[in-house]
């Protein structure tokens, strides 16, 4: 059997990314049809308070910091709570080395530095449009949008490191991991995670979610070590999550950013069993990148609510065949599908909606991409390359017409039409495309939910459902409820410039150009270690005609 898995959301974009995955597994259960695609008991727990009815609640340890919790009320933070709730709820009241943030006004939540950086206006207060709509202003903090309810073992506030300010905050990875070299810290996680792990009837293992850009990596490093030696027969698969950062900033934050992100992705894979960066960022190097780009979705990248809802819907998508009811497969099995020879880090694809016109089957919308996948890569480095090759991958096709339609007199063939099933006409289009690469696939018939507390942030040549019009519609953007999604996960020669590209900038001369890094607890000689670890691993995605050479050849020069 497959088991339920525990998540761990470790920093506050995690928490972003995560308040939204939530929203669309409550959203899943809502529009729930027969049979069942995925199984909501793999990520979501279901209690029942005295008197009330069986509340779902997900299986989840959240580490923040102080002020980055914001107001977690009990009737849930979104346009409207997805379960009616009378039984007991979780109190967030300040009570010492585990306690968190007291309920308070809404209106008065302060963002994060960041935040108010790139302007964001305040939370909503009362009267305000519901989150998620149209004329609802910019939230700051995940739990301001955060529309299911938590279990008070959830969320732990770490109160040694203020989440809002210019000092006291979680900046280092060292910092992050002599947190975790705290025994109160270990003990007060350990007896979180037993709490989960012991009340499952099949452990397949945990979903890490973790933030790569601050001090969180190194709390991340510290909690799959764990993680590993404790449960090392379970899977492990670690996001390393990064926001769309300024390109105008303090020349010691970026280079504290990318030294945390070499180390965690160095850790983090060293002790995952399949690790994957996602970011909307351009690039997770020095040298600002445009933030990636969707034809039919207008968000703003620098607010964090919007950013995290395409990671989340991503995720979402990349997550389901560890979910599916049809399948036995495990959070291990499909971990090790992908990372063989040594590839323990893997690249994310999405299109987001997939373009696709209403009513057309899933043999006619493949066959207008012949020439190429409409994905855009989500893990930060060099967003127009095109790729030819990749050595595994896992792909999620989900929200398409599935019907097979009967060939027109005269209609060119191709091999999709002999085709006999959708999982079948996915596979040879990926066999097109990716010739000689191990290939797994999935077609499902549910789509990604994308009502509030969702952004509504879509083009208006969409439909309802997220498909294509010939020209856009009078109704309000706002009226998209759900989309179709094409997500991927790939072992890829586009991992060999991300990881070779980390080392080139990380070099002896501008490492000791910050030697205020290493004060917080990480030595030179492990920092050198962890680059040739990043280096090696690199190595394992070199290819003698991937999309990347002539890039390697002018990074060397």
């Amino acid at each position: 059997m497959q088991g339920e898995a525990v998540t761990l959301q470790l920093g506050h974009y995690s928490g972003c990314v995560g308040a939204h995955w939530w929203g669309l597994q409550a959203a899943a259960l809502r529009s729930a049809r027969e049979p069942a695609e995925l199984r909501a008991a793999a990520l979501l727990r279901f209690g029942r308070g005295p008197g009330g009815p069986e509340t779902p609640t997900p299986r989840l340890v959240a580490l923040e910091l102080k002020g980055g919790v914001g107001s977690l009320r009990p009737d849930g933070a979104g346009a409207e709570p997805p379960v009616s709730w009378d039984g007991a709820v979780a109190d967030y009241r300040d009570r010492g080395s585990d306690g968190g943030c007291a309920p308070r006004d809404p209106g008065s939540c302060r963002g994060d530095a960041a935040g108010d950086r790139k302007g964001n206006p305040g939370v909503a207060g009362p009267g305000a449009a519901p989150a998620g709509s149209q004329d609802a202003p910019s939230v700051r903090l995940w739990s301001d949008y955060l529309n299911v309810h938590l279990h008070p073992k959830s969320v732990y506030v770490i109160r040694q490191y203020l989440h809002d300010g210019d000092c006291g905050c979680l900046e280092a990875f060292g910092q992050g991991e002599s947190l975790l070299q705290d025994p109160a810290c270990v003990e007060e996680l350990e007896d979180r995670l037993h709490f989960y792990v012991e009340e499952c009837d099949y452990l397949q293992g945990f979903q890490v979610l973790c933030d790569l850009h601050n001090g969180f990596s190194g709390v991340g490093a510290k909690v799959t070590e764990l993680l590993h030696d404790e449960y090392s027969r379970k899977g492990i698969l670690t996001w390393g999550l990064t926001p769309v950062l300024s390109t105008v900033g303090d020349p010691q934050n970026s280079f504290y950013r990318l030294m945390n992100t070499a180390l965690g992705i160095a850790h983090l894979s060293r002790h995952s069993s399949l690790f994957c960066p996602l970011s909307l960022s351009g690039s997770l190097g020095i040298k600002p990148q445009p933030p990636v780009t969707f034809p039919y979705i207008k968000y703003e990248a620098s607010l964090n609510y919007h950013s995290s809802a395409i990671l989340a819907a991503a995720l979402d998508t990349l997550t389901a065949p560890y979910r599916l009811c049809s399948s036995q497969g495990s959070m291990m099995h499909f971990a090790d599908s992908l990372t063989f020879s040594g590839r323990k880090v893997v690249a994310a694809w999405a299109a987001l909606p997939f373009p696709a016109l209403s009513g057309s089957s899933l043999l006619d919308i493949l066959s207008a991409h012949q020439q190429d996948v409409p994905w855009k890569l989500l893990s930060s480095w060099r967003e127009e390359q095109k790729v030819s090759c990749c050595f595994a991958q896992s792909v999620v096709l989900r929200g398409i017409c599935q019907e097979k339609p009967t060939s027109c007199p005269g209609q060119p063939r191709s091999p999709l039409h002999s085709c006999e099933s959708p999982e079948q006409v996915l596979q040879q289009f990926l066999h097109t495309h990716f010739p000689g690469a191990f290939s797994t696939s999935h077609v499902l018939q549910q789509p990604c939910d994308t009502r509030p507390p969702f952004p509504q942030f879509f083009s208006p040549l969409l439909t309802r459902r997220g498909f294509l019009l010939d020209k856009a519609q009078g109704f309000s953007s706002a009226g998209v409820e759900s989309m179709p999604v094409l997500a991927a996960l790939q072992s890829s020669p586009v991992l060999h410039s991300l990881l070779s590209g980390l080392c080139q900038e990380l070099q002896a001369p501008n490492v000791r150009r910050w030697s205020s890094f290493f004060t917080a607890g990480v030595e030179q000689d492990d920092f050198q270690e962890a680059l040739e670890e990043l280096k090696t691993l690199s190595q394992c995605y070199e290819t003698g005609f991937g999309a990347d050479g002539s890039e390697d050849e002018a990074d060397s020069d």
